[in-house]
Parts: structure tokens; C-alpha cells; sequence
């Protein structure tokens, strides 16, 4: 069976970002990219607000995409990383899945917390925030009727982000590899090594070319670090 890597959203991103990863580079497991509500072919639902109450649907949808195919990892950058280890941390405990990796990316360890907040700022003011908490500015947003279809989704993922506490500080038993840009400017590599406390298994800390959103122009420094990990991992 091939191995699969289920992809967890960025705030504000959607599957559609893992789905655009075409040429992925030879041994790259297959791409499951996982969708939130209120984006894309979710457009009408409501987005979540909680991260618990997105890890549990998140959960089951990874069962339910990965059935049967294969070994299972889990990559989320940002607030995809929070949400993947709190799926990460429901499949170890639920199972329905062969669950071997958890990649982290872009995030400090899951207890830390922000002291300036965006959440219910107007929607300049949150834009301009978002723009400096992400290194990233999304071009649509910048066109009035466009920003009025992604804001309600923006603004829910940085409220579940901004809320997040882990509900538990028991670690996890599978390997974890937590990911940096060397570029940072936003996420330290001492705020990155924190994810090393989520885990009694092994742990890595790898840092790529790029910024904070190395991701965005191209994934394959991401992806053949995925390779190298579960190839080393057996």
C-alpha cells in the first residue's frame, strides 16, 4: 500500500492549495488534502470557531479519505499545524487509521499563545494584522467584493486560532518532525523545538529555505523532508 500525507489548512486556505501540488518529487507519499467549511466546494457551511470541535469532524474525515489505502501521516502549517496534531491526537486515541507521522510546520509548540490578537479588530485593522502575524498577503483581499466572500472564514480561523488551548498534555506516542523556514521572521526555531515536548517518540527539527510561507512558492523542500523522515522511519 502507498503512504498517504492527509494536509491540513492554513488560516484563511483551503484543500484547494494541496491540490495544486501536481509534480510532487519521486517517493512523495499521495496528497489527501483535507477541507474546512466555509470555503471552496464548503462554501455554505458555517466555519468553525473551536479547534476541538474542527479536530473531531477533521478526525473522521481523514478515516474516511484514508480508508484502506495505506500508512497515514498528518502535515498542517500554522493553525493547520495545531489542528493536526489535536487530529493527530484523536486517531491515536479513536484509531480508524494507520497513523505514523505527524508534520508540524510554521507554528510554535501547541501551549504557546499570542499577546496581540486580531480577532475583532475592524476589517482593515484584522487584515493588516493577519498580514503581519502570517508573513502573507492574499492578493483577493485587497478587492473589496472578493474580501466580503474570504473574511467570514479568515476571521473564524484566526478566532479558533487565537482561542486554541490543547486539552490535554499527555504526549503523543508516534514520531513527530516540526518544520521551519529559515527565513522566519515570525516563528523562531526555539518557539519550533517546543513541539519536541508533544511526543515520547522521536522527534526532528528541520529547516528549509524561505520565510515564513516557504510553502507557498514551492512545497518540495517540505515534501522530500516528509520522504527522508518516513523513509528513515521504516
Amino acid at each position: 500500500m502507498s503512504q498517504l500525507l492527509a494536509c491540513l489548512p492554513f488560516a484563511g486556505g483551503g484543500a484547494g492549495f494541496y491540490r495544486a501540488w501536481k509534480e510532487t518529487p519521486q517517493g512523495c507519499p499521495a496528497i489527501v488534502a483535507i477541507q474546512l467549511p466555509g470555503r471552496e466546494e464548503r462554501f455554505i457551511d458555517e466555519p468553525f470557531h473551536d479547534v476541538q470541535e474542527a479536530a473531531a469532524e477533521l478526525a473522521t474525515q481523514v478515516v474516511e479519505r484514508t480508508r484502506g489505502a495505506g500508512p497515514v501521516s498528518l502535515f498542517g502549517h500554522s493553525l493547520g499545524a495545531v489542528l493536526a496534531y489535536e487530529v493527530a491526537r484523536r486517531l491515536e486515541q479513536d484509531g480508524g487509521c494507520d497513523l505514523r507521522h505527524l508534520f508540524v510546520s510554521g507554528s510554535p509548540g501547541p501551549w504557546s499563545s499570542r499577546s496581540e490578537r486580531a480577532t475583532g479588530l475592524g476589517d482593515d485593522d484584522f487584515i493588516a494584522q493577519v498580514r503581519e502575524f502570517a508573513g502573507y498577503r492574499h492578493d483577493a483581499l485587497a478587492d473589496l467584493d472578493m474580501r466580503e466572500v474570504l473574511l467570514p472564514a479568515l476571521r473564524a480561523d484566526v478566532e479558533m486560532h487565537e482561542n486554541y488551548k490543547p486539552v490535554s498534555h499527555e504526549p503523543l506516542g508516534l514520531p513527530v518532525t516540526a518544520v521551519r523556514g529559515l527565513d522566519d521572521r515570525l516563528v523562531s526555531r526555539d518557539e519550533v523545538a517546543q513541539w519536541q515536548t508533544v511526543t515520547s517518540g522521536t522527534f526532528k527539527l528541520v529547516e528549509v529555505p524561505g520565510p515564513h510561507m516557504y510553502l507557498v512558492d514551492s512545497p518540495h523542500s517540505l515534501l522530500e523532508t516528509v520522504i527522508r523522515s518516513l523513509s528513515a522511519q521504516g
